[in-house]
């Protein structure tokens, strides 16, 4: 698994124009390739009546998947640009269309490798990028009189708590990075003197 990555916070737009022409950038989180594409047919709904719909994404996970259309506009002049704003962007797990409404002036191949990578990257803007760090779920199993104290401590940390439990003990799971579970592990341990369960249980990936 990737210990890091960079994305999109989420769904972004942002439009540009050039010689009458509208240029309308959408960028979207995908963590697949069918994610991905998903969010192209659904822009391509949307905007069904534009001259052409350009997009481009780069998905990463197990093995790197990319891909980009220029969706009729001449080669190397449309999906491009806007795969170029993702790769220099150094991010992934992202797709991005770009739909162009003709303004009936043609503009050139400089002109429409400018205005799809302009449109991309003001989408990429509103977005937002964020980076995703690798972390693991641990829950701790401790009995009720040492709740209080672990419970501070942990939030003084600035550990997320993701979940209680109140049962026969006090079951609580907590968000904790990747570099830092050994020595979270190891404080909760001293705090309640070895009487805790500790279970480490799935990865997630957190805002970093």
């Amino acid at each position: 698994m990737r210990l890091s990555y960079r994305t999109v916070a989420g769904c972004g737009a942002g439009e540009y124009e050039e010689k009458k022409s509208r240029f309308i950038g959408a960028a979207a989180p995908a963590s697949s390739e069918s994610e991905a594409m998903e969010f192209v047919a659904s822009v391509r709904k949307k905007r069904a009546d534009a001259s052409h719909n350009v997009y481009a994404y780069l998905c990463g996970g197990s093995g790197l998947q990319k891909k980009y259309s220029d969706d009729g506009e001449p080669r190397g002049t449309a999906g491009v640009p806007v795969l170029d704003v993702i790769e220099k962007g150094g991010l992934t797990d992202v797709v991005i269309v770009v739909t162009r409404y003709f303004g009936g002036t043609l503009l050139g191949a400089a002109g429409l490798i400018r205005s799809y990578g302009k449109a991309a990257t003001l989408a990429v803007a509103a977005a937002g990028a964020v980076t995703k760090s690798l972390a693991r779920l641990v829950t701790f199993v401790f009995e009720y009189p040492m709740y209080n104290i672990l419970r501070n401590e942990l939030e003084k940390g600035g550990y997320e708590i993701a979940g209680t439990v109140y049962a026969a003990d006090v079951e609580l799971t907590v968000v904790a990075p990747y570099n830092e579970i050994g020595a979270l592990c190891g404080r909760v341990g001293e705090l309640t003197a070895g009487a805790v369960l500790i279970e480490e249980k799935g990865d997630v990936y957190i805002d970093t």
